[in-house]
Order: structure tokens, then C-alpha cells, then sequence
């Protein structure tokens, strides 16, 4: 009696976990409206403008002659993307890869830098299950950084061999060009920018369980884990930053509000330090998360600049 009770129990509390997996996995992983997003006071900040991108930065993207361009994904999913060619023919180019339930043209004020300020060519992808891009499934930059390879070889298709190509991403989008780094690369990869870039899809994951949930990482992150393998293809401890940084070749430059409590900002020092190429980082003193563009553009925008004169070999037509 006593052994069906407890086989009982153990059905029990495993059936409960696994539905609070499922819930977790619907949450975060799945093509879902994300509520918990939604004055989130770990994304509230002192600045008045907390957008990546500002209403005259939007207005300044739509008046551009951009275009709208798609491929296709390795495990066919339509992918899409704004591409706004340089106005002086330069041969360097710049893809930007946004956040987590962010979409492309909501980099437009980094888009507006690199064309205006640079004269670069621009890339604006939605990653898959964003934006108008296909897939129901959030890849939290692992699935997507075998789509910026992709894109990549699109850029090089279009501009040709004779471009040079700088990655530059915030949140999840700077995570994703971290594991995009990673993968072996065209020679035309030069630089990676990483703005408030997690260390791994686990540890993000595990501090907003507790952040938000006020639940331990175990046994909720495990489980939600094993079904994100089973309906998503990859696991939250394979989906690491810090992993694909040892096989990093191309210098980076690290950026980090210091005020970031939504991608803790220790977490930048350990993507630093582990970082075997030509590294920098910045951090910005008041910035929240994905804020430090606008907290502080002027020393942000200098440092970015800098950075590229130094790896960006100059081409005719460039700015530089």
C-alpha cells in the first residue's frame, strides 16, 4: 500500500513538472506574445528614452531607399530582412541582430550611424519566430547563428567578395553574433560588436526564473531544458556564448550598461575574459539593459568608430 502511494506520489509531482516545463517552454521558447516582458522593472532605467531606437530614427529608416529581402534557412524557414545599401558604394557592411521579441527594424538607430555616420552597407535581419521571418520557435541566438552564416553569404553574394563585414548585436542579438563568431567564417568577417550579450541561454534563463518566478533553477530549468531538445532541437546548456567564444577569430569589441539588471553585467567580464582574440570592452555607467546607445551615444559611438578604423581594413568608397 504504501508502494502504489508512493508510485502515486512520484507520477504526481513528475506530471506537475512536466506541465510547468511545457508552461515555461509556451513562455519563453515558443512564438507567444511575451507579457512578462511587460513593465518588467529589470528593463525600467533612469533615461527617459528606454527604446533601442528612437521615433526620428524609425521616420529616418522608413524615408531610406531600403528594401526587403529573404532566404532560406537551412531547416526551410523563410527568413526576412531590411537591406539598405550604402549611399558612396562602400564596400564595408554591417548586420545587426536585434533582441529577444525584437525584430530588424527596430535597430534603426544603429543602422543610422553605420550609413550616415560609417557609409556602410546594412543588414537588418528578423530572426526566425520575429518579425516577418518564419518558425514558431525561439533559437535564442543558437538555431539563428546558423542563419547569420547564412546571411552572411547572402552579403557576400550581393556586395561581393571585396566587402568587409562587421556583426553587431544587443541582448540576444549580441549573445547571437557571439555564437555566430563561433562557426567557421568567410575571411570577409572582420569584427564582432556584443552589446549586453548573455553568457549562455542557461544562466539567462535560471536568473530570470528567479528574477520573475522566485524559483530555483532546479528542477524547472532541466526539465524545460529536455522538452526545448525534444520540440526545439537544441538545449539551453549547448546554447552557450562562452562555449563558441574559444572558437572566436576576429576581434571583439563587448559593450554593457553597468546598470543592466535584466543580463546581469558580470556577466560581459566573464565573456571578456573569454575571449581568446583582440578584445575591448565598455561598460556605461546608468545604462539599463540594451540602453547604453542612448545613455551615453557620444563615448559609445567614439569607441565603436575607434574599434572599427582599427580592424576594418580601408576600402575605396569607405567613410574611413
Amino acid at each position: 500500500m504504501i508502494f502504489y502511494g508512493l508510485a502515486a506520489l512520484i507520477i504526481i509531482i513528475t506530471a506537475l513538472l512536466w506541465a510547468g516545463g511545457l508552461y515555461f517552454f509556451k513562455t519563453a521558447i515558443r512564438r507567444t506574445p511575451k507579457t512578462f516582458l511587460v513593465d518588467n522593472p529589470n528593463l525600467k532605467t533612469e533615461v527617459d528614452d528606454e527604446l533601442i531606437s528612437s521615433a526620428a530614427d524609425l521616420h529616418w529608416l522608413d524615408a531610406q531607399d531600403s528594401k526587403t529581402i529573404t532566404i532560406q534557412s537551412q531547416d526551410g524557414l523563410r527568413l526576412s530582412g531590411i537591406w539598405l545599401p550604402s549611399k558612396n558604394q562602400s564596400a564595408q557592411t554591417v548586420i545587426l541582430a536585434h533582441g529577444y521579441s525584437g525584430k530588424g527594424r527596430e535597430m534603426a538607430g544603429f543602422a543610422r550611424f553605420y550609413a550616415e555616420t560609417l557609409g556602410y552597407h546594412v543588414l537588418m535581419p528578423d530572426d526566425r519566430g520575429h518579425g516577418q521571418s518564419e518558425g514558431e520557435i525561439i533559437g535564442f541566438g543558437w538555431l539563428d547563428r546558423k542563419d547569420y552564416v547564412q546571411w552572411v553569404g547572402w552579403v557576400l553574394e550581393h556586395v561581393g567578395m571585396n566587402t568587409d563585414i562587421v556583426l553587431h548585436g544587443i541582448s540576444m542579438g549580441g549573445a547571437t553574433v557571439l555564437m555566430t563568431g563561433g562557426e567557421e567564417l568567410p575571411s570577409q568577417v572582420r569584427a564582432i560588436i556584443s552589446d549586453c550579450a548573455y553568457t549562455s541561454v542557461e544562466e539567462e534563463l535560471t536568473f530570470q526564473l528567479k528574477q520573475l518566478y522566485k524559483l530555483p533553477a532546479f528542477p524547472f530549468i532541466p526539465v524545460t531544458s529536455l522538452i526545448t531538445r525534444w520540440k526545439a532541437g537544441y538545449s539551453f546548456k549547448e546554447a552557450s556564448a562562452l562555449k563558441q567564444l574559444v572558437k572566436v577569430g576576429v576581434p571583439v569589441l563587448f559593450i554593457h550598461g553597468e546598470a543592466d539588471t535584466f543580463v546581469p553585467t558580470d556577466m560581459v567580464y566573464r565573456l571578456y575574459e573569454a575571449c581568446p582574440t583582440d578584445k575591448e570592452l565598455l561598460t556605461i555607467p546608468r545604462a539599463g539593459h540594451g540602453t547604453a546607445f542612448q545613455v551615453d551615444g557620444k563615448k559609445y559611438k567614439a569607441v565603436l568608430d575607434t574599434f572599427l578604423q582599427k580592424h576594418m581594413p580601408y576600402r575605396e568608397g569607405s567613410a574611413h
